[in-house]
């Protein structure tokens, strides 16, 4: 299996020392790059039809050449798309949960426990057929809420009691 430039090998990337300092990253489910290459697809080769027949019929054959422009950012997206997948990872540390993403500007959230107010699991028609689900965090602080999308269920579940938990255990002494 590839490895990217981090070491992360399928969805769970090992930390470089065994001395228990660094965190254990989790990547996403494949799941999620499968429906997002599948929406890319799903909207960009209608269009590439559709440009390359309303132009072929209205400005004449030579203009239906740029029905290739949808399909060029089609070409362009599909990496594009596993690059951003392969960014976003997570870890549960004793009192926060990092969250990091981003291919050119690199994110990482920080999401201490103690500031958790809500956490929900959300999972829409798509992400349901995909067996996917995202975790949302709503914090005290408005600009700290995060999303972890593209989950497994049974992931999101846990991590959402597991956040729940820790949450009103750091937040009781307040």
């Amino acid at each position: 299996m590839d490895t990217g430039a981090r070491g992360i090998t399928g969805a769970v990337d090992t930390p470089d020392t065994s001395d228990g300092t660094d965190p254990v990253w989790t990547g996403l489910p494949r799941g999620l790059l499968k429906l997002r290459r599948l929406l890319l697809v799903l909207w960009l080769v209608p269009a590439a039809v559709a440009a390359g027949v309303l132009l072929g019929v209205f400005a004449g054959p030579p203009w239906a050449a740029f029905a290739v422009l949808p399909l060029a950012l089609l070409a362009w997206g599909w990496p594009m798309l596993g690059r951003n997948w392969r960014s976003w990872r997570y870890a549960e540390r004793a009192d926060d949960l990092l969250i990091t993403r981003g291919v050119l500007w690199r994110e990482e959230t920080i999401v201490p426990y103690g500031r958790m107010q809500l956490v929900e699991v959300t999972s829409g028609p798509l992400e349901r057929r995909f067996g996917l689900a995202s975790l949302q965090l709503h914090t005290a602080a408005a600009a700290t809420d995060a999303t972890i999308p593209g989950l497994a269920p049974a992931e999101a579940e846990r991590l959402r009691d597991r956040l729940t938990e820790l949450g009103e255990a750091r937040s009781a002494g307040l």
